[in-house]
């Protein structure tokens, strides 16, 4: 019976499901953590009787023919980047992006790692960095006497100096763009790498076209929403016990028919 396999497709597939949305919550306090989508496709077709196939010796073709589904799998899952909620920490090096755009971050390795998470901080050093001590690109060192730090919407970092006036330049964030966001790898910390499915980054200056501006003293919070998650976990749960349902009369059925005599 084709009814046990494609069940057991459907259970493993709302399995999936039930993870996705599970990381969801688990995610709904991280800074500017995106939520994910499961994506199902159906799987290949048995063509018991083929479509268009001629019934005849006169020509006459089927017009729909017999085709049995055999289930369902995971296509894909898909990382929605839409624009969190604004928090406000009234930490000077606290950023959120407005619009689209990351943060450029060295990573040990040499390259670079994109985040959206601007809980920036400084190392001995007095570097902004990473709350894992990553530097931030371009690299921008606050000096030691600086009285307090601004940083505008198009990313320029200014400093107040003790017994100066005027403020200093310090330093210009910047922002990278992808044309497929979709298609960046996620590696846990808030960051992300470029793939060839993102394409390259493009980068700019906050506030150019096609690019977000920063909100200084704010983050990003996630963009989950708990009630859709929770509505969307019972149905995934209602759909995980249809399949076990199938399974069961299925296995009912071949025990009515060893049972015959």
């Amino acid at each position: 019976m084709r009814s046990l396999n494609i069940a057991a497709t459907g259970m493993l597939a709302q399995q999936t499901n039930v993870e996705v949305i599970s990381n969801n919550i688990a995610n709904m306090n991280t800074t500017a953590y995106s939520r994910r989508r499961p994506e199902f496709n159906d799987l290949l077709y048995q063509n018991l009787r083929r479509v268009g196939a001629n019934s005849s010796d006169t020509g006459t073709i089927v017009p729909a023919g017999v085709q049995l589904g055999l289930g369902v799998r995971t296509a894909a899952v898909y990382r929605i980047a839409e624009q969190g909620s604004m928090l406000n920490t009234d930490n000077s090096l606290d950023l959120a992006v407005q619009g689209k755009g990351y943060f450029r971050v060295r990573l040990p390795n040499g390259d670079y790692g994109y985040s959206r998470d601007g809980s920036f901080q400084l190392s001995a050093d007095r570097q902004i960095v990473t709350h894992n001590g990553y530097s931030v690109t371009p690299g921008m060192t606050i000096p030691a006497n600086a009285v307090s730090v601004s940083i505008n919407a198009s990313g320029q970092v200014l400093v107040k100096i003790d017994g100066q006036v005027t403020p200093q330049n310090i330093g210009q964030f910047d922002l990278a763009t992808f044309a497929n966001e979709s298609g960046l790898e996620a590696i846990g910390d808030n960051m992300f790498l470029e793939t060839p499915a993102s394409g390259q980054a493009t980068v700019s200056t906050p506030g150019q076209l096609g690019y977000g501006t920063l909100l200084q003293g704010f983050l990003e919070t996630s963009n989950v929403n708990v009630v859709s998650e929770v509505t969307n976990l019972i149905s995934a749960q209602r759909a995980y016990e249809m399949n076990s349902k199938v399974i069961k009369t299925s296995d009912e059925m071949m025990g009515s028919v060893t049972q015959l005599k």
